[in-house]
Order: structure tokens, then C-alpha cells, then sequence
């Protein structure tokens, strides 16, 4: 007897279900946002669903979708604030402080551009009367918002 895979999937939809979890699982790992996690969860319930009905697919996607869903809105905030509170937790822009970089335009008290880790930001001199040239190297003071506090790296402070 011949078996068809089109056909034997179309009869175990538990299989597609959890392959989907074990595939957005692996992506989980890769990415580390909690997102495709609480995805893979939710096509587990579908697998458990399509084990008990496996007929009833519009039933199926709709556990798994509410799944998803719920586990996304209840879950990952709760979760995100626990590592986020977690000792030696900091966010991208914190360790942005301290980051060498380039002035990639004239900075002055409006303002210039600096590239750190290959990425422009907006930034401001540490102090107001201080002028920091293009192509000089710079160092982050501190994060202002959306705006790089910087001072040339090779030089005196006040």
C-alpha cells in the first residue's frame, strides 16, 4: 500500500502543527524576543486540538490563533519586565554609553550626526560651548532620549 504525503498530512494535521512550533522555536532562539515563542505555543494547542478533532480545522486555527494571542498580550509583558528587572540587564541604548565612534558631521550646540557600530545617530557635545569636528573620534557620555551625548575622545574635558 502506497502512501501519499499530501494525503497523510491532510489525515494528521497534529504534524503540521508541530513541525510550525518546532520551526518558530528554533527561530525563538535566533531572535531572543519572546514573539515566536509564544507563537510556537499556540501551534502546540492547535496540535492538541487537531489530535482531538482532527477533522475540525477552522477550530484549530482559531485555538491556536487565540493562544497565540492571549500568551502574546497576558504573558511576554509580564515576562519582558522580569528580564528587563533582572541584575546586569542593560537595554541597547545603555550600552550604547561609553561606544566609540566617528563625527560624521560638524557637532555643536544644534546639533550633528555621529556613526557608532556602523549605525547614525543624532548627537550633541557634552557641553554647549564645545565644538567637536567631522571626522573626529568621539565617545558616548550618555543617551538623551533619542540623542547621543558625545565628547572627542582624544581630548581634555573640562
Amino acid at each position: 500500500m502506497e502512501v501519499n504525503l499530501t494525503d497523510w498530512l491532510g489525515d494528521n494535521s497534529w504534524a503540521i502543527w508541530l513541525s510550525l512550533a518546532f520551526l518558530l522555536g528554533i527561530a525563538e532562539i535566533m531572535s531572543l524576543d519572546l514573539v515566536l515563542i509564544m507563537l510556537a505555543v499556540g501551534a502546540l494547542a492547535g496540535a492538541a486540538v487537531a489530535v482531538i478533532a482532527p477533522s475540525l480545522w477552522w477550530l484549530q486555527i482559531l485555538v491556536a490563533s487565540g493562544i497565540s494571542i492571549m500568551m502574546l498580550l497576558l504573558l511576554r509583558p509580564t515576562l519582558l519586565a522580569k528580564v528587563r528587572s533582572m541584575p546586569g540587564y542593560r537595554s541597547s541604548a545603555d550600552k550604547m554609553v561609553g561606544s566609540t565612534g566617528v563625527a560624521i558631521s560638524q557637532i555643536d550646540k544644534s546639533g550633528g550626526e555621529i556613526k557608532v557600530d556602523g549605525q547614525s545617530w543624532s548627537a550633541r557635545p557634552y557641553s554647549s560651548d564645545v565644538v567637536i569636528e567631522q571626522g573626529t573620534e568621539i565617545e558616548v557620555y550618555e543617551i538623551d532620549g533619542v540623542i547621543a551625548v558625545v565628547y572627542p575622545k582624544y581630548g581634555q574635558l573640562p
